[in-house]
C-alpha cells in the first residue's frame, strides 16, 4: 500500500446556552479539535534483486554456445583415453593437431555433432583397448606377413606446405596368393597387422607436428593407398580373404574417418575396371571418385601428374612404373619374424 496522509478534520465552534442573570455570563466554551488521524502503515517497497543473481542471469544469457569442435573436445577430455592417431588431444584453439582430429570426426559426418561424438567415443575406447601405437612396433609373423604392405613417403624439398608431401600404403596381396589361408586364417592377427601399417603411415603423415588447420573443404592430411591384386583369382575367393576384408573395412571407416585421399586397385581383370565404373554411377561422387581400378599396375605413376610434389610419378617404385628403386627397397613394413 503506497503511503497516504489523513488531514485532521476542521474544528467547530460551540456556543454555551444564555448564563442565568445572577450569574456572570459564561466565556464561551473552547471548541475542542478532533485529533488528527494516525497515518496508516505503508509498506515497503521490495528490495531490489541481489547484484550476484542479476550478474549471474546476465552471464548465462550472454554465454555464447560451444562450437562443434569445442563440443568433441570436452566429450573427449572427459575421456579415459585421450590419443587418436599419435595425437594426444588438446585444446583445439590452441593445438592444431587436435583441431585437425576433431574437424575429421565432424567432416566424416557432414558436420553432424551428434554422429561425430559418437564415432569419436568408440574410436577412443577402441584405441584403449585396441592399443594401435603398441601394434605399430610389434613384430608380427613372418610367414603370414612379410612382404605384404609397405609404407612409403615421398615430399618436395623445397616446401614445408603439407600438400608437398604424399605418403602411400601399399598392400601387395600377390605375395600371398598361395598361403591365403595361412595369412588370412586368423583374422585376429591380419587386423593387428593391418592396424599396424596404418599407424606407420600415420607416423608419416606426421599430424603430431602439424601446423595447419583444415577445414570442412580442406585437407591436405590424407594418405593414398594401392591395393595390388596381381596373381589374386577374383573367382575363386576365399571366405577367409572375404572375412578379412569385410572386417577391414568395418575397422578403417569406424576408426580413421578421413584419412583416404586415392584408392588405387591395381592388376585387377579388365573386367572388374567395368565392374567399378558401374559402381561409380550409383555412389555420392565424393566417394568415387577416391576408388581408380587398373588392369595394369605399370601405368600407375601416370597419375600423378599433377601432383604438389615435383616428379612423384618418377619417384615411385619401378614395378609401378616409376624410376625409384623397388617397393621392396623403398619401403617399410610391420616389424616380421
Amino acid at each position: 500500500m503506497s503511503e497516504s496522509e489523513v488531514k485532521p478534520e476542521t474544528a467547530t465552534a460551540v456556543e454555551s446556552a444564555p448564563a442565568p442573570v445572577s450569574a456572570p455570563a459564561a466565556s464561551v466554551v473552547e471548541a475542542t479539535k478532533v485529533p488528527p488521524a494516525a497515518p496508516e502503515p505503508t509498506t515497503a517497497p521490495a528490495a531490489p534483486a541481489a547484484p550476484e543473481a542479476l550478474a549471474t542471469d546476465d552471464a548465462s544469457k550472454a554465454a555464447p554456445e560451444l562450437t562443434p569442435i569445442a563440443q568433441l573436445w570436452e566429450i573427449a577430455k572427459a575421456a579415459a583415453h585421450t590419443e587418436v592417431w599419435g595425437v594426444t588431444l588438446a585444446d583445439p584453439t590452441t593445438h592444431i593437431p587436435s583441431q585437425i582430429v576433431l574437424q575429421k570426426y565432424l567432416n566424416a559426418n557432414d558436420g553432424d555433432v551428434a554422429k561425430a561424438t559418437d564415432q569419436l567415443t568408440k574410436t577412443l575406447e577402441w584405441r584403449a583397448k585396441t592399443k594401435p601405437l603398441e601394434l605399430a612396433k610389434k613384430v608380427h609373423k613372418k610367414a603370414k606377413f612379410d612382404g605384404l604392405g609397405y609404407v612409403t613417403a615421398y615430399a618436395d624439398e623445397e616446401t614445408t606446405e603439407p600438400e608437398g608431401k604424399e605418403v602411400f600404403t601399399w598392400n601387395v596381396y600377390g605375395v600371398a596368393a598361395k598361403t591365403l589361408d595361412e595369412t588370412f586364417g586368423s583374422l585376429e592377427e591380419f587386423i593387428e597387422w593391418r592396424v599396424a601399417l596404418m599407424e606407420l603411415a600415420l607416423q608419416e603423415l606426421s599430424l603430431s607436428t602439424a601446423t595447419k588447420p583444415i577445414t570442412a573443404d580442406y585437407d591436405p592430411y590424407k594418405i593414398i593407398q594401392v591395393h595390388d591384386y596381381k596373381s589374386i583369382s577374383f573367382l575363386r575367393q576365399s571366405p577367409l580373404v572375404k572375412s578379412a576384408s569385410s572386417e577391414t573395412i568395418k575397422v578403417f571407416a569406424q576408426n580413421y574417418p578421413e584419412l583416404l585421399k586415392e584408392k588405387f586397385f591395381i592388376n585387377v581383370p579388365a573386367i572388374m575396371g567395368f565392374f567399378y565404373g558401374l559402381i561409380k554411377l550409383f555412389v555420392a561422387p565424393k566417394t568415387s571418385k577416391k576408388f581408380h581400378p587398373m588392369s595394369n599396375g605399370g601405368n600407375l605413376a601416370h597419375e600423378f601428374a599433377d601432383s604438389k610434389v615435383k616428379g612423384l610419378g618418377e619417384k615411385l617404385p619401378v614395378e609401378y612404373g616409376g624410376k625409384g628403386g623397388e617397393l621392396k627397397t623403398q619401403g617399410e613394413g610391420p616389424l616380421v619374424e
